[in-house]
């Protein structure tokens, strides 16, 4: 039965907006990347094609605004946790299920990969610049200039490794004998040296 207009819950544009991104992230994890099309959206939220044509111009405009959404989610998690883990509240093996999660079982490494196969050449800009707002922020919280380049590094080092992994982890793994954990592994090794150096710099860390 078609829904009835009038009884439709009226919200501000910031908040419409938001339903469209959280409903399109719900389908990218359901189904994947080739789910999230303006009318399956506006189907999940009860609107119109022409309300999401509003709020994001096209399919395009709508999928790029997911991975600027998921990039922006994404980030302020990792630097919660590793902030967490700088005080030793967390182990560095969590941040790095964190992001692998995020680009595979969250759909972002599909998300983004999917776009560009469909000609989208900018689709990794929103993830780019999340991701160096965050490693902006956590070097500038470093206690030394070789610190912040090492959390520079490793930031670089664990995001391309998730991202490659969400692609090619699983053929990669099983053609050089590896297991499946392999590259999650390789990067908890690396990311708990950073941490280890870090906590045994003389000088008191401020927190981002």
């Amino acid at each position: 039965m078609p829904s009835n207009p009038s009884r439709r819950i009226r919200l501000s544009p910031d908040e419409s907006r938001l339903a469209a991104l959280e409903a399109a992230r719900a389908l990218l994890i359901e189904t994947g990347p080739q789910a999230v099309t303006l009318k399956a959206v506006a189907g999940r939220i009860d609107r119109t094609h022409a309300n999401l044509l509003h709020h994001f111009g096209s399919a395009a405009g709508l999928q790029k605004a997911l991975a600027a959404h998921l990039a922006d989610t994404i980030t302020a998690t990792i630097g919660k946790a590793v902030n967490a883990a700088r005080r030793g509240e967390l182990a560095p093996r969590i941040i790095v299920d964190m992001t692998f999660d995020a680009f595979d079982k969250e759909g972002a490494g599909a998300l983004a990969s999917w776009m560009l196969a469909a000609g989208n050449e900018d689709a990794l800009d929103p993830v780019v610049d999340a991701i160096h707002r965050l490693v902006v922020k956590l070097a500038a919280s470093a206690t030394t200039p070789d610190m912040g380049e090492l959390i520079r590094d490793n930031t670089l080092m664990l995001v391309l490794l998730a991202l490659g992994d969400s692609q090619l982890g699983g053929p990669m793994a099983a053609a050089l004998g590896q297991p499946r954990e392999k590259a999650r592994e390789i990067a908890t090794r690396s990311l708990s040296f950073a941490l280890s150096s870090e906590a045994a710099a003389p000088t008191a860390k401020a927190e981002v």
